[in-house]
């Protein structure tokens, strides 16, 4: 697969994400691999996600990723949709977003930045409806 298109907000985040992933498409054991080794956990790190089974058709229970098995978890009840949480043990936690891998690249672009942007206080579903009205700006302040 090729790299995965993260972005990460900077330092501590205030918003109700910690940043974006666009997947090339929508395998978890394709994709988790390449974006857990970009995050980079400690080599003997337990590393679990939590998807909305929704959103993953056909998700497995395990991911093989070089040194090391990934748990995947469904997210409990009332959790967001377009949502995965990574848990990479003492390396840290994420939330992100999870943009459509069939976006657009320059409505990808936006929501990236916008996920990424420590200041943003929309949730990813928020975002994403924004993304279609084409109401969402280049930055979270901009996306009334």
């Amino acid at each position: 697969m090729p790299p995965p298109r993260l972005s990460l907000t900077p330092d501590v985040s205030h918003g109700p994400l910690d940043g974006a992933w666009w997947p090339h498409c929508d395998a978890l054991e394709l994709e988790l691999p390449a974006l857990i080794g970009m995050l980079e956990p400690d080599p003997g790190a337990e590393v679990r996600v939590a998807v909305a089974p929704d959103e993953w058709p056909d998700t497995p229970y395990t991911v093989m990723a070089p040194g090391r098995v990934i748990a995947v978890e469904p997210a409990g009840p009332g959790s967001e949709a377009h949502v995965i949480t990574l848990d990479c043990g003492t390396v840290g936690r994420w939330v992100l977003m999870v943009v459509p891998p069939e976006e657009p690249a320059g409505t990808a672009g936006r929501l990236l930045a916008a996920a990424a942007d420590p200041e943003n206080p929309l949730t990813a579903s928020r975002m994403l409806a924004l993304a279609e009205s084409g109401r969402l700006g280049s930055a979270a302040g901009e996306a009334e």
